[in-house]
């Protein structure tokens, strides 16, 4: 297989614009495709204010988040891809749409590039089914938010190749993040925790058993967590939350995982979290984390 130069990234929302960040930061070209051009420019403004940030806080050399940005391109044509050599995706969880991609990505890239997936609950093998490559596909689960967290969830799909898995995982150190290798389950790792966990948290708070703010400050002072639920929740997007707990408990039918009854209160009142300006908590800004 071919080096990886050039890496594409589906999807210009909170995680794709991280992922996006990770990419272009480690030194490769990076291509965000997006079908709406207010959102790339969005991701775009939200990229160069977090480079920008680490340039003041020492991260960066004075210039180079000017140099890094020169590498970022977005786009609205599925066809710009096509001189990608790793495609990242960061689409809804929801299995037509990955295939609907996959299939017309397949079709647009040449045969040695690389599909990867930023799903957390649905199976990298049925992802992979639909893409006309199944050997060449890969699940890549970055952190939120991934532009600071290391972790990635790497799993294969059962026709993944082990040439592909091992270019997958030698790419994700290249990144600069630490991959951990996990079988083709829903949650994988960390979301086998996280979403029945959030949804219980959700739950304590619509139950009154203690305010969003007294439940963060908890668990960050008890556990030593950087984040309170209530907080990471409010990052995910009270949107992704139910599609998560949707996908999650349509496959394995955990009464835990199913979306609390808040979560679609919260939605209809679109209280989405960071992005709308208020969640469980409020905000000022809607900022990626770390900008």
């Amino acid at each position: 297989m071919s080096e990886i130069k050039t890496v594409g990234v589906v999807g210009s929302g909170t995680m794709g614009t991280g992922i996006a960040i990770v990419a272009v930061r480690a030194g490769f070209r990076t291509i965000v495709l997006d079908a709406r051009q207010d959102a790339l420019d969005n991701a775009r403004k939200q990229t160069a204010a977090f480079l920008a940030k680490s340039v003041a806080r020492g991260k960066l050399a004075a210039g180079q988040d000017e140099a890094i940005m020169a590498q970022w391109k977005g786009t609205t044509r599925a066809e710009d891809l096509a001189e990608c050599d790793v495609i990242i995706e960061a689409v809804f969880e929801d299995l037509k749409v990955k295939h609907a991609l996959f299939s017309q990505l397949n079709d647009i890239c040449p045969p040695h590039t690389l599909f990867a997936s930023n799903t957390s609950t649905i199976s990298i093998t049925e992802i992979a089914g639909g893409s006309g490559r199944a050997d060449r596909v890969v699940g890549m689960h970055f952190c939120l938010p991934a532009q600071l967290m290391k972790l990635v969830e790497m799993s294969p799909g059962l026709s993944t190749s082990d040439e592909t898995f091992a270019k997958a995982w030698a790419f994700c150190e290249a990144l600069g993040q630490k991959p951990v290798k996990t079988r083709d389950t829903p949650g994988f790792i960390l979301n086998y925790f996280l979403i029945p966990w959030h949804n219980d948290v959700i739950n304590m708070v619509d139950q009154g058993v203690a305010t969003p703010a007294d439940i963060d400050l908890a668990v960050k002072t008890a556990l030593g967590y950087p984040l309170g639920p209530l907080e990471l929740l409010d990052m995910v997007g009270m949107d992704t939350q139910k599609l998560l707990s949707d996908a999650m408990h349509g496959l394995t039918n955990e009464p835990r995982a199913a979306c609390p009854p808040l979560v679609k209160r919260m939605i209809g009142a679109g209280k989405l979290g960071r992005k709308s300006g208020a969640g469980f908590h409020t905000y000022d800004s809607n900022k990626i984390f770390g900008a």
